[in-house]
């Protein structure tokens, strides 16, 4: 492939569900390209995770950012920032088993290309950065990313089955997610003798890496990214 392209693909997932996902390739994609999952905020696959896809890509990845909204809402779902409520019913139908048959599809997806398949990570913001942490449990994943993952602490008690190294960003002006939360993920880590980095940026809030949202922070979006690409790169 000489030009990026992008594109949707629908996947089986093992319950017997169809799963579309928006895949985004590399310029002059080889065999030695690395792959990564890109997991979604509450609000569907819509632009902004879209963009962020094809930012990856653009950096040599190849991208697949699976609809989680799949068996309640319809196919290309985009729920309204503004109108929080829209989403919450979608947000709450998500289960633990769906998600993990809904990562596994995502990665036989990308082990099925022809791309370095032990160069394979996550990343996810918001509702896709806890998912990213339990993609980081049930996937041989090489490492995993996640930004302001609520709820991630749900999952500590099984920090002992993460594959790779994991990478924490959080907002210090997040008011959802706690300092005790924080710790509860990091101190399970701590315990399970596991690799992380954990990252606090004091000035931003949640969703800080959002360019369609008010807490949008330039700054610490831009650091972010490129820790993020360090991070996989050492990975």
């Amino acid at each position: 492939m000489e030009n990026k392209q992008t594109d949707f693909v629908q996947l089986l997932v093992s319950d017997g569900t169809s799963m579309q996902a928006y895949i985004s390739y590399p310029d002059n994609f080889t065999a030695s390209s690395p792959g990564i999952i890109v997991l979604q905020e509450a609000f569907g696959v819509n632009h902004h995770i879209r963009n962020v896809a094809d930012r990856f890509a653009k950096e040599g990845f190849v991208a697949i950012a699976p609809e989680l909204f799949h068996r309640s809402a319809p196919k290309g779902y985009e729920g309204p920032y503004d109108n929080f409520a829209e989403v919450v019913p979608h947000y709450q139908a998500l289960t633990p088993e769906g998600l993990e048959a809904d990562l596994k599809a995502a990665y036989q997806w990308l082990t099925a290309q022809e791309l370095n398949k032990e160069r394979i990570f996550s990343v996810g913001y918001c509702l896709g950065g806890k998912v990213s942490f339990l993609a980081n449990i049930v996937l041989s994943l090489s490492a995993a990313v996640s930004y302001y993952g609520g709820r991630t602490e749900e999952l500590a008690s099984r920090a002992q089955e993460l594959h790779g190294r994991h990478l924490f960003f959080w907002g210090g002006l997040d008011k959802h997610i706690t300092d005790e939360h924080i710790k509860t993920v990091t101190n399970a880590l701590d315990a399970a003798g596991k690799e992380y980095v954990n990252v606090k940026i004091s000035y931003a809030d949640h969703a800080f890496n959002c360019d369609d949202r008010p807490n949008y922070n330039a700054d610490a979006s831009k650091e972010a990214w490129a820790l993020t690409l360090a991070f996989l790169a050492n990975n």
